[in-house]
């Protein structure tokens, strides 16, 4: 997606502030022209990054929100009462340049833990990105929150519904975020970090619903390395400024669809990854009981090397269901590579090896556990683990 539509009344910049070494984007703006509902979701890492904090009490204190400024260069996580000192100030030279309370602008960082902002380059960086603030931005902003990501990873998509009957004709809003994450993605929450924006007519509550509902089923259920990073934050934005009101149910799944697109982007996207996985698990007692068990296989080292090495290692799946916490039955379990049914009622089947090796070379791949224990299900993406993820994260700080 080359640089999809701002929804009404939103505007966006992408700037370099010199907080990245190699002088690219690296400070974001987002702004809506009027107050917006929003809804979060956070990290449920227990070692939580200054902003997080910053963002969870606003929350908390039901503000609405008018900004959204992100780094990327500096997590600004475990730099303890400075960090927090230095969120506010961000929030606070926001504020003053699009003339809004500090209490309506999110702050989100991201990059190495344990970095003090540099404050010095964000107080000459943000009168710029609010210069630079247009309905033609967004694309430059998700560019500015990327680190080890390789590309930007942006969605957007429409809600369009009959008007009244005096008025004719249909009415269309608007929805659009993006989102950033490579590395350090296992999220309990979200991803990395992602806001997503509408000018759609939302009430808080539905909003809040929505949001929780379309995570679980998106970022929740992705992994690229097992871990949770200290920075996780999604936020959602509802100016209102198309008025046009969906029914919840309508609002709920246009945000499920574009948080699942950005959140398979992120796994496509995942630190040298050269596979993109769907794991589907089926026959399970309940959705819950689907998710673990492929939560589990997803995040095993030893099932994602095996699909770097191109191995349809199966006994790794099986493995990996049984340590998941759910009560499988390996008598009932069945897997398929592809099209290739591999394992049945306890024990391999008779197939051919090299069909199964076969599946195991495209780029994208999707593997099917059937639990046989009932008619629940759940998908989760995540994708293999090779020598570049080493490297990468070998030398991230250097």
């Amino acid at each position: 997606m080359l640089n999809p539509t701002l929804p009404k009344g939103f505007r966006a910049s992408g700037i370099a502030a010199g907080i990245k070494k190699n002088g690219a984007l690296d400070l974001a703006l987002l702004a809506s022209e009027s107050d917006c509902v929003a809804a979060a979701v956070f990290t449920q890492n227990k070692v939580k990054a200054a902003p997080v904090l910053h963002d969870q009490r606003l929350m908390a204190e039901g503000h609405k929100l008018r900004a959204v400024v992100i780094n990327a260069g500096c997590a600004n996580a475990c730099t303890g009462e400075q960090g927090l000192k230095d969120c506010a100030e961000t929030a606070a030279l926001v504020a003053q340049h699009l003339g809004c309370p500090p209490s309506s602008v999110f702050v989100m960082s991201t990059g190495v833990i344990g970095v003090p902002l540099p404050m010095d380059k964000l107080r000459a960086g943000i009168p710029q990105a609010v210069q630079a603030l247009s309905e033609d931005g967004l694309g430059d902003a998700a560019r500015a929150i990327m680190t080890t990501d390789t590309v930007a990873k942006m969605a957007a998509d429409d809600i369009t519904v009959a008007a009244d009957e005096k008025q004719g004709g249909t009415r269309t809003a608007h929805l659009a975020g993006i989102a950033k994450g490579a590395g350090m993605i296992h999220p309990n929450m979200a991803t990395m970090l992602a806001v997503v924006m509408t000018d759609a007519i939302v009430a808080p509550e539905v909003l809040k619903k929505a949001l929780a509902n379309a995570t679980r089923k998106s970022f929740n259920r992705i992994s690229v390395d097992g871990d949770t990073s200290t920075n996780d934050t999604l936020v959602v934005l509802a100016n209102g400024a198309s008025g046009l009101q969906p029914t919840p149910l309508e609002f709920e799944i246009l945000l499920t669809s574009i948080c699942t697109d950005l959140a398979k982007q992120i796994v496509r996207d995942g630190e040298g990854a050269t596979k993109f996985i769907t794991i589907e698990v089926t026959g399970a007692r309940d959705e819950r009981m689907a998710e673990n068990v492929g939560r589990a296989i997803a995040r095993s080292p030893l099932v994602k090397t095996a699909f770097y090495g191109e191995d349809a290692n199966w006994g790794r799946i099986i493995a990996a269901a049984g340590y998941s916490g759910e009560d499988v039955n390996p008598d009932k379990l069945s897997l398929w590579f592809g099209g290739v049914h591999v394992f049945a009622r306890g024990t391999p089947t008779r197939y051919a090896e090299a069909e199964a090796t076969a599946a195991m070379k495209p780029r994208e791949i999707t593997v099917r556990l059937d639990l046989g224990l009932g008619n629940a299900s759940a998908t989760v993406w995540t994708c293999d683990l090779s020598h570049d993820y080493v490297t990468i994260n070998g030398k991230y700080r250097t």
